[in-house]
């Protein structure tokens, strides 16, 4: 497999400070100081994430496979172009094999390729349309696609795709993905982070107490979050009453900041 990033939001975080800057007339990314802008990133990393939908990435994914892309299409705010297998020869495509780790289990693979392979050649020879030749091959054949995504999915993508409960081919490719990003955006970092590290809890905790290597007894908070139920549907409702300063939303009751 092959990851690429090929095209990016040109000075992204600046962009990032300015639409903050909109919502609470603070001053713009070009009157900031290097340390104000780092202060500022770092309190949007617990606010909305509006802002984050505005940075994009474009990547080149290649040699995948077709049962990985059927996973990465159905993010559905990402955009995509794949190879049409519907009109192009896939005669003697690559299949990207399993790790079996199993010489017997590997001379079946290759033998059912191979079947398939011919199955789909002589079909074409004998007059079948590419398009319903297809059919015969296998869901693991090699596969190339562009895919789009703001800043925003990727951060919601990372905190699930780079799970150990995620398919292997698909964490491997989120991770290149990932790399091509802090290559160019060094401050994203904290936005691209496994949902255990992001969150201090197990995305899939049923998953995580049985069969993951990261899972601590900690991140079960099941009778706090019950405790807490409790409590916040036996209380009167509560809002805050924010007010911008400096660029940023202050709490008028607590007089702290908050995430506005």
């Amino acid at each position: 497999m092959n990851v690429k990033l090929i095209r990016y939001t040109p000075d992204a975080l600046d962009l990032l400070l300015d639409t903050k800057a909109t919502r609470l007339r603070g001053k713009t990314a070009a009157e900031m100081t290097e340390a104000e802008k780092y202060e500022h990133f770092q309190y949007m990393l617990d606010t909305i994430k509006s802002p984050f939908d505005f940075v994009d990435y474009v990547f080149d994914i290649t040699d995948v496979s077709k049962n990985f892309t059927h996973q990465l299409v159905r993010t559905r705010t990402g955009a995509y172009n794949q190879e049409a297998a519907r009109a192009v020869n896939m005669a003697g495509a690559h299949i990207i094999e399993p790790e079996f780790n199993d010489e017997n289990l590997d001379s079946i693979f290759a033998a059912a390729i191979q079947i398939a392979d011919t199955a789909y050649q002589e079909l074409i020879a004998n007059g079948a349309a590419r398009q319903d030749a297809r059919a015969v091959l296998p869901s693991n054949m090699a596969t190339n696609i562009k895919a789009k995504f703001n800043l925003r999915t990727m951060s919601d993508l990372s905190k699930i795709r780079l799970c150990s409960r995620a398919q292997g081919e698909y964490q491997q490719v989120f991770r290149l993905m990932r790399e091509e990003v802090i290559k160019v955006h060094p401050w994203a970092e904290p936005l691209l982070q496994v949902h255990c590290v992001s969150m201090g809890t197990c995305a899939f905790p049923n998953f995580g107490k049985v069969s993951c290597t990261f899972y601590r007894p900690w991140m079960d908070l099941s009778e706090k979050r019950e405790e807490l139920r409790k409590v916040f549907w036996m209380t009167e409702m509560q809002t805050s009453n924010p007010i911008a300063e400096g660029g940023m939303a202050l709490d008028t009751i607590s007089g702290g900041k908050i995430n506005a």
